[in-house]
């Protein structure tokens, strides 16, 4: 038996229809792509963690090298701060000064007024300590000028590097500036005003001879 023609009709448009899908599940898609991206997520963010960790543990390395690197510049003694031997003083004060003046009784002393920014100062500083070593029996007294502006000012000292020679009883026996290439003055002095002891130390080896030779 032929169905109706209202149903034939309908059986005919509906068989011409594209057939339906399967209905999509939404929520498992979603939850994979969370896990997609939160993966991708996860990924890409650490990358710039990484890399972020990476240049700041450079820097710090960096840096780490450049404080020991002034650590070991700053244990060395500055220029000033070197000294040739126990003939050479560092003076701090006033007091200081004087008394090392009245303790060198008869021997000549050299003071050697100085600024750590004085370029010709540096510069003269190592003939100065080899001068020192030469002649242990003069005492060399350093005075920084700005830390002892006061008693610099009381001894007229204007320029830098500057000199004053004492010698006991007679007191400053010769003052001048000097530098690195006028530092031959410096050695003139010395020569003139150290005859005492030169003087006394062949009176003394003399008198060594003499009894040396009255004994045999």
């Amino acid at each position: 038996m032929s169905p109706p023609t209202s149903f034939r009709s309908l059986y005919a448009s509906s068989s011409t229809r594209t057939p339906i899908s399967p209905p999509i599940r939404i929520i498992p898609l979603l939850n994979s792509f969370n896990r997609l991206y939160g993966l991708s997520f996860s990924t890409s963010s650490s990358l710039p963690s990484s890399s972020s960790n990476l240049v700041f543990s450079t820097r710090k390395q960096s840096l780490s090298i450049k404080v020991q690197a002034l650590t070991a510049e700053t244990e060395q003694p500055k220029w000033w701060e070197k000294k040739a031997g126990p003939n050479m003083i560092d003076i701090t004060s006033t007091e200081q000064f004087l008394n090392a003046l009245k303790d060198a009784g008869d021997r000549l002393v050299i003071v050697d007024f100085y600024g750590t920014w004085c370029g010709s100062c540096r510069a003269m500083f190592p003939k100065l300590c080899k001068t020192a070593e030469e002649h242990p029996e003069i005492l060399f007294l350093k005075v920084n000028f700005d830390e002892n502006k006061s008693l610099c000012k009381s001894l007229n000292v204007k320029v830098l590097p500057y000199f004053h020679l004492y010698r006991g009883s007679d007191g400053q026996v010769d003052s001048f500036s000097c530098s690195l290439a006028k530092f031959k003055k410096l050695r003139d002095a010395i020569v003139r005003h150290n005859v005492r002891i030169s003087t006394d130390h062949s009176s003394s080896v003399s008198e060594q001879i003499e009894d040396s030779t009255s004994s045999l």
